[in-house]
């Protein structure tokens, strides 16, 4: 086991435990446990600590989250037929993991909204580029850029917002619900030309 293998093994159980418990709840020596890690190693691979740590969670995960919605998108030929398979997938994930693993960074991104600058500026940032691939993804549909981009934004609200009412009433279909709007928002963005 090498020094790459710990560090993934951290990364690993910060994503989970920040994902599912938020910044202040998760403890630097229960992410050391989950992963199986001497205490110390964090330390070794972050040196600014568990802002650090979070700051890293925050960028790779929400990267990796949203090449996997784009290639989820990518999956299905129709538009807004993707978008409701997307949706549902969302859903299925959600309810597998018993309601506990939703967006990798929203829990985070809720909690230090008015409390980190750091981490708050890491969550924008990762907000906003899920936003513009999603404004490309759209693009391909609809001619006007500000439509893709309205579109783009509507998907990652309606996605957040329907992760947070799902976990709360443990049901998935609220997600269903989103993906089934976003695929009618999407068909009357073509249908009128794209125009705002």
């Amino acid at each position: 086991m090498g020094k790459s293998d710990t560090r993934a093994r951290i990364r690993g159980a910060a994503a989970v435990l920040f994902r599912r418990h938020g910044y202040s709840a998760t403890g630097l020596k229960r992410i050391a446990a989950e992963a199986d890690a001497p205490f110390g190693s964090i330390y070794h691979f972050f040196p600014g600590g568990k802002q650090q740590l979070a700051e890293d969670m925050i960028r790779t995960s929400g990267a990796e989250y949203g090449r996997m919605v784009l290639a989820l998108l990518d999956s299905v030929p129709d538009p807004a037929e993707s978008l409701v398979n997307a949706f549902d997938a969302a859903a299925d994930d959600l309810a597998g993991a018993d309601y506990a693993d939703a967006c990798p960074i929203g829990t985070v991104a809720l909690e230090v909204a008015s409390s980190n600058e750091v981490l708050r500026v890491a969550t924008a940032e990762v907000f906003e580029e899920w936003v513009g691939a999603a404004t490309g993804w759209f693009g391909r549909w609809v001619a006007e850029p500000k439509t893709a981009q309205s579109l783009a934004y509507s998907m990652v609200m309606m996605l957040e917002g329907a992760f947070m009412l799902s976990r709360a009433a443990r049901d998935p279909e609220p997600l269903r619900v989103a993906g089934r709007s976003m695929a009618e928002l999407l068909r009357t963005a073509v249908a009128q030309g794209g125009e705002d």
